[in-house]
């Protein structure tokens, strides 16, 4: 469980991210059923299916949340982080 922080954004993000979060939604797009991504097909060709999980990173290397999840090793990962405002 993560402890709230205190927001420490300026005026103007708070604005600017109010303003974004107003902002109709957009609609999905309209793709043909045959069409997918290079994502999508390097998946399908290894027949492998994604696998999302948390984690957090302490000291260079990171921890999953999760201690259930085992990855096998040498497992291929992707790291998605988000960028600190």
């Amino acid at each position: 469980m993560t402890i709230p922080e205190a927001d420490q954004r300026s005026k103007e993000r708070q604005a600017l991210d109010d303003r974004i979060a107003a902002e109709p939604k957009m609609p999905p797009l309209e793709l043909p059923p045959s069409s997918s991504s290079p994502v999508e097909t390097h998946l399908a060709r290894h027949r492998r299916r994604p696998l999302a999980v948390l984690g957090v990173v302490e000291n260079g290397l990171i921890r999953l949340l999760d201690p259930t999840v085992i990855l096998p090793e040498h497992s291929r990962v992707i790291i998605v982080a988000s960028e600190q405002i």
